[in-house]
């Protein structure tokens, strides 16, 4: 009977590994997508600040509260609003028309076949 016993507990203490490691597990995938995200993040950022600089003359000798400043005054005349919806309606229309795009009803692997379930007119 103590067998028996022994090997209920034995078998206790495996489950109670298995979980902890689990744990660590998704602990350790939960650190690598932070960190992923704040790579992407940086990258971006990046990015931006070099298109920035490129399309202000002489933006490196302006301060950070200079351009901060020259931002909030330019994006919030109704032009650039105006803009900045018609990009906002484009990422939108482009993300619906991805998610439309579905594999061919044939059935079967057609080599990469899509069928594009349905068309969004194109904005003039």
């Amino acid at each position: 009977m103590a067998k028996t016993q022994k090997t209920y507990d034995e078998k206790i203490n495996d489950v109670i590994k298995g979980i902890e490691q689990l744990e660590n597990q998704k602990k350790k995938l939960l650190q690598e997508k932070k960190d992923h995200e704040s790579k992407e993040r940086a990258h971006r950022l990046i990015q931006r600040g070099a298109i920035l600089e490129s399309l202000i003359d002489g933006a490196v000798t302006f301060t950070n509260d200079q351009i901060k400043s020259f931002l909030e005054k330019t994006i919030t005349t109704e032009f650039a609003r105006k803009i900045l919806t018609q990009l906002k309606v484009q990422r939108i229309v482009e993300s619906v028309a991805e998610q439309q795009v579905q594999p061919s009803e044939s059935g079967g692997d057609t080599g990469g076949d899509t069928k594009v379930v349905s068309e969004t007119p194109n904005e003039s």
